[in-house]
């Protein structure tokens, strides 16, 4: 255990985080888990814990530096992004988004979300800015409508991130997106994760800039994020472990991305802020820190306080909420019970009712690839966990509900 101790005491008991260390030790002696790291952070105290090892079948320890995969933890950061730009007044949240995204002008809406895809009427309204960072706009990944016309189509459009399918360039990505119905109404219903997309080539176009030279030079070099990126340059890949997705039946470790030679070892055609980033426990803590300074990073403001505020609440109307409760509380069997939170901010989870350990008003997200990264306000708490297991079986999650369920456990006060 690695330990750095601030002025103040009333981070956490070291009863409650031996516990926690053997507990996170269990899940990688069980051999579901090759290796893990997590830290948690609290008024000036950091504790990090590297266990296990960067391959199944043994290699390298996992070091506090190792690089991950942050799947859809990634959303959280492209949506600061966004949050700069309405700073700054080069967008605002109620503007129609046709002038940087003429692809999605003029929808047209499917008269039933499962229904066929030549069955649609005009979109009552033009999509906003405030639809893509509310994950509203009318499209998105949705349990509800699985094995659908609109859902078939978003997979064989090659728009959706998979580990058989890599995204084009943005611009064909969105011609690839405008030539779909959307399965709702702009504003009617959160769907999941494609908004996320949109938004970074909204950065882009807004911006005139790629969408990851805009995150370097306003959110990733200013925080020290100096490990996070779309990509691994060759001199770091030793730190990158593989992928594996377990087979769902046999647990068996099927690797999806290798580090080296693997699809992180050069910039990819489609920089994907709903799931592209791959990052270090410091480098997310430093993220987390700064939502939970209200936009401060030492003394350089990166985001403006009520930019902050508006991420990290609720952002979600009844109605959208409904939708949002349902694909949490109904799917728990494909989600493996992830996303008991109530509420969404702009490209995170905010918990709006006491669920589970956590407060209320703590906000973040999980990654398909085995990454959870929450702050909480009320404990003035950080917390990441990352790990290389999918959650295609649910030895991943089971982990992140006992790392945060250890966490809370550890604090005393």
């Amino acid at each position: 255990m690695q330990k750095m101790t601030g002025q103040n005491n009333g981070g956490f008991s070291e009863k409650g985080l031996r516990k926690m260390r053997d507990v996170l030790a269990r899940h990688v002696d069980s051999g579901k888990i090759p290796g893990l790291v997590a830290l948690v952070s609290r008024n000036g105290e950091t504790h990090v814990e590297a266990i296990g090892t960067m391959r199944h079948d043994g290699g390298a320890p996992m070091r506090r530096d190792t690089i991950f995969r942050m799947a859809s933890t990634s959303k959280m950061v492209g949506a600061a992004a966004v949050m700069i730009l309405l700073d700054e007044c080069k967008l605002h949240l109620d503007d129609p988004v046709d002038k940087w995204l003429p692809e999605l002008a003029n929808r047209q809406v499917l008269k039933r979300p499962g229904g066929p895809l030549d069955e649609t009427v005009p979109a009552r309204r033009p999509i906003t800015v405030r639809d893509l960072l509310t994950s509203t706009f009318g499209l998105g990944m949705d349990m509800t409508l699985m094995g659908s016309p609109i859902q078939n189509a978003i997979f064989e459009a090659g728009i959706y991130d998979t580990p058989q399918v890599k995204l084009p360039e943005p611009d064909e990505w969105m011609r690839r997106l405008g030539t779909l119905p959307l399965s709702y109404q702009p504003g009617e219903r959160w769907q999941y994760h494609l908004s996320n997309e949109v938004l970074g080539v909204l950065v882009a176009r807004v911006t005139g800039q790629t969408f990851e030279a805009f995150l370097r030079e306003r959110i990733l070099d200013p925080l020290g994020m100096k490990d996070t990126g779309f990509y691994v340059p060759a001199g770091k890949i030793d730190r990158l472990p593989p992928a594996y997705v377990p087979d769902p039946q046999t647990g068996e470790f099927n690797v999806w991305d290798e580090a080296a030679g693997g699809r992180y070892i050069q910039p990819p055609a489609f920089q994907a802020g709903g799931g592209g980033l791959l990052s270090t426990v410091d480098d997310y803590d430093a993220f987390l820190r700064m939502l939970l300074n209200l936009g401060m990073h030492g003394t350089e403001r990166i985001l403006s306080r009520p930019a902050v505020q508006l991420m990290t609440t609720n952002r979600l109307t009844p109605e959208q909420q409904a939708f949002r409760e349902d694909l949490a509380k109904n799917n728990v069997h494909l989600s493996h019970g992830q996303g008991q939170h109530g509420g969404w901010g702009f490209g995170m989870a905010v918990r709006t009712y006491r669920g589970d350990y956590a407060s209320i008003g703590q906000f973040g997200w999980d990654g398909g690839s085995g990454t959870s990264a929450y702050a909480d306000p009320d404990k003035q708490l950080t917390g990441i966990l990352l790990t290389q297991v999918g959650m295609s079986t649910p030895d991943s999650a089971h982990l992140i509900h006992d790392f945060w369920t250890m966490v809370y456990q550890a604090i005393e006060d």
